[in-house]
């Protein structure tokens, strides 16, 4: 099978023709299909028809899937399946985040063994708006002056979950709360697979350079935060519908541009998770 590869822009991401992935793939694709996710950090593949057990089948030939602590925004025939949208159903919501728009996060980030990919697929979209913005956080990394390199390589921040939920105002069980507890991992990740550095913060959830006192540490997560969102670093996303992003979550973020809220959108998420091996020491 021969894959056409075109760049999406400068520094990452890449659209990839000549894959139909309903279909089962051979080991020998599967493994090429690795190597440019995690040289482009994001692929695109236009034109897919693909039901949840299609997602789901596709998604587990890249690694263990993630069942989503917010069981209510599942799947019921395919729980690996997290429902992103602003639907309602009888008056309650379809899918995560239904009312609110979300800032500049990783998915994941919170938990002890941190996602490597994401996986999402356009169901429903509104007329316009809506798009998702990513942004290369290797690329960000590797154009900090020296000096920022050497003031943040080797420390950690904290991660939080609550301080997420807070944010967007997205209320937690007492359940969920006890399963994501704050978390500690470097401030600069280190891919499990292709070795690059990136920066591992998301202003959604990383909450305090550990080690600094509150003002400095949030005058330099400020900074990076800021330095990380820059225009060069960040590809926009314009959806159509059959669209299926798989981005690496080791080293991009991302977040939803805002659009009608009267306009129907629903796209549907895996979680792909690393080797277990890379899970936080406990």
């Amino acid at each position: 099978m021969s894959l056409q590869i075109r760049p999406l822009q400068k520094t990452f991401g890449a659209e990839v023709s000549g894959l139909d992935l309903s279909k089962p793939l051979t080991s020998q694709t599967i493994a090429e299909l690795k190597s440019l996710w995690h040289k482009y950090e994001l692929l695109l593949f236009r034109n897919q028809t693909m039901d949840e057990a299609e997602i789901v089948s596709f998604s587990k030939q890249l690694g263990d899937l993630e069942i989503h602590i917010r069981k209510e925004f599942l799947s019921q025939k395919s729980p690996e399946i997290l429902y992103v949208s602003n639907m309602t159903k009888e008056g309650k919501p379809v899918g995560i985040l239904a009312d609110s728009e979300v800032g500049w996060h990783y998915d994941q980030i919170y938990l002890p063994r941190p996602a490597v990919g994401s996986f999402l697929f356009s169901v429903k979209l509104p007329s316009s708006g809506g798009e998702t913005s990513f942004s290369d956080m290797s690329a960000a990394y590797a154009a900090l002056p020296q000096s920022m390199k050497n003031a943040i390589d080797g420390k950690k921040a904290v991660q939080s979950y609550e301080a997420f939920n807070a944010l967007y105002s997205v209320p937690t069980s007492t359940e969920q709360k006890k399963k994501t507890p704050d978390i500690e991992h470097p401030l600069v990740r280190v891919h499990p697979y292709s070795g690059k550095k990136a920066l591992y913060i998301c202003p959604g959830m990383t909450t305090q350079i550990v080690g600094l006192d509150k003002s400095t540490s949030d005058d330099l997560l400020q900074e990076l935060f800021d330095w990380s969102t820059k225009p060069e670093f960040v590809y926009s996303h314009v959806w159509q519908l059959g669209d299926g992003l798989l981005w690496d979550n080791a080293c991009t973020m991302h977040k939803r541009e805002p659009f009608d809220p009267k306009q129907e959108r629903l796209m549907k998420r895996t979680t792909i998770l690393p080797e277990p091996k890379y899970a936080v020491p406990v």
